[in-house]
């Protein structure tokens, strides 16, 4: 025991020392352990502190208070609920019955001598330095002892007065507002004085103004109702508070009055699963991560970690090689002076241990410091407050643990050859007859053999993602294997190439023990991007030959809906100023009802109109039915497969495009030309004060009309919807001209003139503009359109087609340049390597007229070789994962397009387009780009002439 003790003490002490000398070396081996460690402790500190505890979760929800009453909106029918109160449903079943929608008077279920405050919210349009902004207006009296801790204050205080409100800091920020400032809203006289500002723990981007309770939202609503204009919703809870608190007894008795409960007690002590009603209703099941879940995500994080450490390993094994090599005289005289193998290889592993724990020190303590230091802005970038600074000791400790496991597995090899040099070999520097394992090849062969015929079988037999994944995996592990046999067989090709080069690939080819992990090394990093560059560039073309325009390239929609088009001339000018309008169209939707009201209705006085399709235009699949029962039952899968296919009445479409209320647009001609209809009859009908119809289905064959009809009663026209009755409403017919053919509208079904509007007593208002454009706007346009609108404060709808646009670019140049950072790496550290050994090499080339460039040269195409290996392996590994991956995705669309078709509901007769596509852009980049940049850096960074060496001692 002591032999061993006193052994691994001075094998870490001679380490140590190694590592002082080669400051260089150790800080790139550190490094590199010690950044992956950083950032994952970093992420479990943040992690860990984010979290809330119960209390901390109940403080920031409810105060002080013991539970918060909500109304369920069931007309006070009795009620489960989950222990949080976020989920509620009626206890009876209301399938085949009117859905009970009304409110409750939740002050008649709290009990009596509680202490109850008022928790009212609702938007707002206020007044900033900019414009206006849209807002939520909280009406709760936060300085109440009940409410402490759902709002922290800042700076100031909360309003005390009618007259005074506070807001959040980020309001503030957003609105250019102080505290002391002064803020109105839109269409109300009344003013108001900020007098503090605060934030919510929880969600710290919130624009949120408080106001004390009636103050703000009440009389707001009135003012903007009396202006014609649609007031915003308003919901309102209650804080309880009541000496015992509720237990879960209590809720549940309260849920029979249609009121929902957040309990501090509850949350604090949650009841069994089995305990909750709601549980135990179908389709109501209390949904936890699954064991099958839990140990996917934990392989997943395996095989993420293992990777990184492997890539580790490859990256640092050489430089542990280099230092093994500069040390073998050293590790010479241990063997000469008794040392066993056991003992060289003590003394390379320790190095591993040395470096792996100092990485690991490093790596904790700048996690702590750093995550310490930068606790406002992680709780900003998060948007809510850390719970508090939260270590947990082992999850630290075993993260620092995979620093050291890291180490000792970089060093692992080196040691392995080190040990097996003679003790002459070392003390003469001379390298001894050196074979390459033949088992190692034949391992990764078979490897790769099964590894592929694994993804084989997930991508052409079964539809497992994972299964592909797995044997990309395993094939790639094998290739990593066979690394060193492959690089001898690119030794074969250094016969046709210049000196340079054949001397720096024959180096490569005979000092395979530091060639191969560098190579493989680049081999990982290459073939993970080429697999992902591979997948985004396939997707892209899938997703590029499925995209549908909502507009013409290059026009633009700016629609507003809200407060009956107020803004909309504004909005229209704003695009007129900022955009290259070439024509422009402005257009108007029908009100029914008050002109202030939102589209579909909603509110005292608002109704809405809907497009009539005649019955004889019914799809036989579609049409509704006197018991409302499903009408393609009635059809066998070949009736159904063939109305689709044939019948035109199932075929009606607009296409893709931008929303409007029935598809209807109140416009003039220039529309046409903006939504590219060339139809010169249709122009000519929208003159005679026609409706323009692009859907068949809609016009009435017989009389040439399409019907609107006018619902002002919305409640009464749902319910008649829900009983399948019909519904109630006026009829206007108009005249229309159905445009021949199946043009493509972009989701416009039906253009009326606005003097064809006027004629027919129907109510209009302005809902913005349609534009053409020169040429597509550029990004400072844009912001500054959106800096105009954001002044208006309206909610604009506003569209800009530009065409397929990839999403996966960025992502594609980031992998590009990781595996440049990589591949670039590997290759500098197997070339130091090289150098280190070619000392000897490059002296007799220079004693024999070898110019002083050829130092420069040969470490540049030393550097090229490694990359260049690493490259082409990677290229073609990554690759075959790809496109097993998406054969995979073929198989399980294609078999959902022919279940469809089975089922006669398939949109298409044509199968799913999933292409398999080449990201060669990348390819080029990785292939040429990266090795030829790599041999220029090394070359540019090395000395013509050599340092003047020392005389060995011997």
């Amino acid at each position: 025991m002591n032999t061993w003790f006193h052994s691994w003490r001075a094998a870490i002490r001679i380490a140590r020392r190694d590592a002082w000398r080669s400051k260089g070396r150790s800080f790139l081996v550190l490094a590199m352990i010690a950044l992956p460690i950083l950032g994952v402790s970093a992420f479990d500190l943040t992690l860990r502190s984010s979290e809330l505890t119960a209390e901390q979760k109940t403080e920031r929800s409810i105060g002080a208070a013991d539970a918060r009453f909500s109304d369920a909106r069931v007309s006070g029918v009795p009620i489960y609920q989950d222990p949080e109160g976020s989920m509620s449903t009626p206890v009876q079943d209301y399938e085949n019955k009117p859905w009970p929608d009304g409110p409750t008077d939740v002050r008649k279920v709290i009990p009596a001598g509680s202490t109850v405050l008022t928790d009212s919210s609702g938007t707002a349009k206020l007044t900033t330095a900019h414009g206006l902004l849209q807002t939520e207006v909280r009406e709760l009296r936060a300085a109440d002892p009940v409410a402490r801790g759902i709002m922290r204050l800042q700076e100031g205080s909360f309003p005390e007065r009618s007259d005074e409100v506070a807001a959040t800091t980020h309001f503030l920020e957003t609105s250019g507002l102080t505290v002391g400032s002064t803020l109105s809203a839109r269409g109300f006289d009344r003013t108001y004085r900020i007098t503090g500002s605060y934030e919510l723990p929880s969600d710290l981007k919130t624009d949120q103004v408080n106001a004390l309770p009636g103050a703000f939202l009440a009389p707001y609503a009135k003012a903007v109702e009396k202006a014609g204009i649609q007031a915003p919703g308003l919901s309102t809870t209650y804080l309880v508070r009541k000496p015992g608190g509720f237990t879960w007894n209590a809720v549940q008795q309260i849920n029979t009055k249609g009121v929902t409960v957040l309990s501090r007690a509850v949350a604090l002590d949650p009841p069994a699963d089995s305990e909750v009603p709601l549980y135990q209703k179908d389709g109501w099941g209390n949904y936890e991560t699954s064991v099958a879940a839990d140990a996917a995500a934990l392989a997943a994080v395996g095989t993420v970690v293992g990777l990184a450490m492997l890539e580790i390993c490859l990256l640092a094994g050489p430089a542990f090689a280099v230092g093994a090599r500069r040390s073998r005289r050293q590790l010479g005289l241990v063997g000469a002076n008794g040392g066993a193998r056991s003992h060289i290889r003590a003394i390379v592993l320790s190095g591993g241990l040395v470096i792996g724990v100092a990485a690991a020190l490093v790596g904790t303590v700048l996690a702590l410091i750093l995550t310490f230091a930068l606790r406002p802005v992680l709780e900003d970038v998060m948007g809510q407050r850390f719970g508090g600074f939260t270590i947990r000791p082992l999850e630290l400790l075993g993260i620092a643990a995979l620093a050291v496991l890291t180490g000792l597995l970089a060093a692992t090899v080196p040691a392995v050859t080190a040990s097996r040099q003679t003790v002459l070999a070392s003390l003469t520097g001379r390298r001894g007859v050196r074979r390459s394992s033949r088992v190692l090849p034949l391992v990764g062969l078979g490897a790769l053999l099964l590894g592929g015929a694994i993804a084989l079988y997930g991508s052409v037999i079964t539809d497992q993602f994972v299964i592909v994944a797995g044997g990309s995996a395993i094939a790639e592990l094998g290739v990593v294997a066979m690394t060193p046999a492959l690089v001898g067989l690119f030794g074969r090709t250094g016969r046709w190439l210049p000196l340079s080069p054949r001397l720096a690939l024959r180096d490569a080819v005979r000092n395979r023990g530091r060639t191969a992990p560098a190579v493989a090394a680049v081999l990982a990093a290459v073939a993970g991007t080429v697999a992902v560059s591979t997948y985004a560039a396939s997707r892209d073309a899938q997703g590029l030959a499925e995209y549908e325009a909502r507009l013409p390239y290059g026009a633009v929609a700016a629609l507003v809906t809200e407060e009956g088009g107020r803004d909309a001339a504004a909005v229209r000018e704003a695009v007129q100023r900022t955009f290259p309008v070439d024509v422009r169209a402005d257009v108007s939707r029908i009100a029914v009802g008050r002109p202030g009201c939102e589209p579909w209705g909603g509110g005292k006085g608002c109704g809405r109109f809907e497009v009539v399709i005649p019955k004889a235009n019914e799809c036989p699949l579609w049409a509704t039915t006197p018991d409302g029962s499903d009408p393609s039952e009635k059809f066998t899968k070949e009736q159904r497969r063939d109305l689709n296919a044939n019948d035109w009445r199932c075929q009606a479409s607009a296409g893709n495009g931008v929303y409007v209320e029935g598809g209807l647009l109140v416009a003039d001609a220039p529309i046409l030309t903006i939504l590219g209809i060339k139809d010169p009859g249709a122009a000519k009908a929208l003159a005679d004060g026609k409706v323009v119809n692009f859907l068949k289905t809609q016009v009435e064959k017989k009389t040439g009309t399409v019907a609107l009809r006018l619902i002002t009663d919305t409640d009464a026209a749902d319910r008649a919807a829900e009983q399948h009755k019909p519904i109630p409403g006026a009829i206007k017919n108009l005249p229309a001209y159905q445009v021949p053919g199946s043009p493509l509208s972009y989701g416009v079904q039906a253009i009326l003139s606005p003097a064809a509007a006027k004629a027919a007593g129907l109510t209009t208002v302005p809902m913005g503009a349609y534009f053409s454009t020169d040429h597509l706007p550029d990004s400072e346009q844009r912001q500054r359109l959106d800096g105009e609108i954001a002044k208006l404060g309206s909610t604009v709808d506003l569209t800009l087609e530009e065409g397929y646009v990839s999403k996966n670019s960025l992502v594609l140049l980031a992998l590009t340049v990781f595996a440049g950072l990589v591949t670039i790496g590997a290759a500098g550290i197997a070339t130091g390597l090289a150098q280190a050994d070619a000392e000897a090499d490059l002296k007799t080339l220079a004693a024999v007229g070898a110019p002083p460039r050829v130092r420069r040269t040969l470490s540049g195409f030393q550097c090229g070789v490694v990359a260049a290996m690493g490259v082409v392996l990677g290229s073609a590994a990554g690759v075959l994962p790809a496109i097993g991956l998406r054969l995979t995705e073929e198989r399980e669309q294609i078999r959902f397009w022919e279940q469809s078709v089975a089922e006669g509901w398939a949109g298409s007769e044509t199968p799913p387009y999933v292409p398999v596509v080449i990201p060669w852009e990348t390819l080029a980049a990785l292939l040429v780009a990266v090795p030829l940049g790599a041999a220029l850096l090394a070359a540019l960074v090395t000395r013509s002439r050599g340092a003047l060496a020392r005389r060995a001692a011997h």
